[in-house]
């Protein structure tokens, strides 16, 4: 026999969140165990915050009243008048007829338990309606900030805390309208420059796929490509990287740790122009083959691109723009190398007419 496979919370939609248990014990009684495995999960599925939100605010409307006690004397009391109503309806069988065939099918052990069930169940329900006599303590929600660029717009986000995020194209980042008094957490899908603050007792921290990067003070940035690359760049202070399997990587200033999708991360040096450049407008180009060149045209300008043709074996490009045109990018770029190019709105088409 096969069981059906659980559903994990990422799946879930409003309704499975209202019926579930450990959901609704954070919501009505927050403790540290439950509050700390919500709030890293919300940090991991960003996604479904606005949902989760809605079933909170659904679960706090429902009215519970006090729990009543029910007094020995009550159960006992309650127990024997139904052990009672059983025997009359063990002698109603035994009388016959079509009411004995239905009581025939249930034992006096049977029908007891379901009368006892059935009176406790009708107890908690009207225990459950009775009229609010005490308000349950409000879950406090800080309010969560989503910072989203398409392609072809930056931009820079000022924390609360005074700390500055220079955010590339194509990327987005989450954090809190206000940070905890303990840390600064942000959440980035994408490529972000970080600016932080320096506080000593409040630890910065910038979640990107499964790795945590940790600083107090510093200024370091982040790039999560395609694939599930990572390249994490220090400019000044140190930071420390800490994945999910508990490994750690502490960097110096002018060091690069590059984490590939299988797992294995090295140490290296960095070019600032090449990494850094598009904070300050400037698209480099470092030995860039086609489809690389292609992938920075279109993040950088917003636009699509289409390649049509062969182009030759080796091509490569190196070049510098500061805050230029497309069409000047478009025409330095190919110039000398025979590959013509088009430009039709937010489309582009590149191709070799050899």
């Amino acid at each position: 026999m096969e069981f059906p496979t659980p559903m994990r919370y990422k799946d879930y939609e409003l309704e499975h969140f209202l019926v579930d248990e450990f959901f609704i014990q954070w919501v009505k009684c927050p403790d540290e165990n439950n509050r700390h495995f919500w709030e890293k999960w919300l940090r991991e599925h960003p996604e479904k915050r606005i949902i989760v939100q809605e079933a909170a605010r659904l679960i706090r409307a429902v009215r519970y009243g006090k729990t009543i006690p029910v007094t020995d004397t009550v159960y006992v009391e309650t127990f024997e008048n139904i052990v009672r109503a059983a025997g009359s309806l063990e002698a109603v069988k035994s009388g016959g007829g079509a009411v004995s065939h239905i009581l025939g099918l249930l034992t006096l052990r049977k029908l007891v338990a379901v009368l006892v069930l059935g009176f406790f169940g009708w107890l908690s329900l009207d225990i459950m309606f009775q009229p609010r006599r005490e308000t349950a303590e409000p879950l406090v929600e800080i309010p969560i900030v989503t910072k989203e660029n398409p392609a072809g717009k930056k931009s820079i986000v000022t924390l609360t805390d005074g700390s500055k995020v220079y955010l590339n194209a194509g990327s987005a980042i989450w954090y809190p309208k206000e940070f905890g008094s303990d840390k600064r957490e942000v959440t980035l899908t994408g490529e972000a420059f970080f600016d932080v603050h320096p506080e000593s007792d409040r630890p910065f921290v910038v979640r990107s796929g499964n790795v945590r990067v940790e600083v107090l003070g510093t200024s370091f940035n982040v790039n999560q490509q395609e694939g599930g690359k990572l390249a994490i760049a220090l400019v000044t202070g140190k930071v420390r990287v800490k994945d999910e399997q508990g490994s750690q990587v502490h960097l110096e200033p002018s060091e690069m740790l590059v984490m590939e999708e299988g797992g294995a991360f090295y140490k290296t040096a960095f070019d600032p122009l090449e990494v850094l450049g598009w904070k300050d407008k400037q698209l480099v180009f470092k030995m860039d083959n086609m489809e690389s060149a292609k992938r920075k045209i279109e993040n950088w300008y917003g636009v699509e691109v289409q390649v049509k043709g062969a182009i030759p074996r080796g091509w490569a490009y190196t070049g510098v723009y500061q805050d230029e045109l497309l069409e000047n990018v478009l025409r330095g770029i190919f110039h000398t190398s025979g590959i013509s190019y088009k430009i039709d709105g937010k489309q582009v088409t590149i191709y070799n007419p050899n």
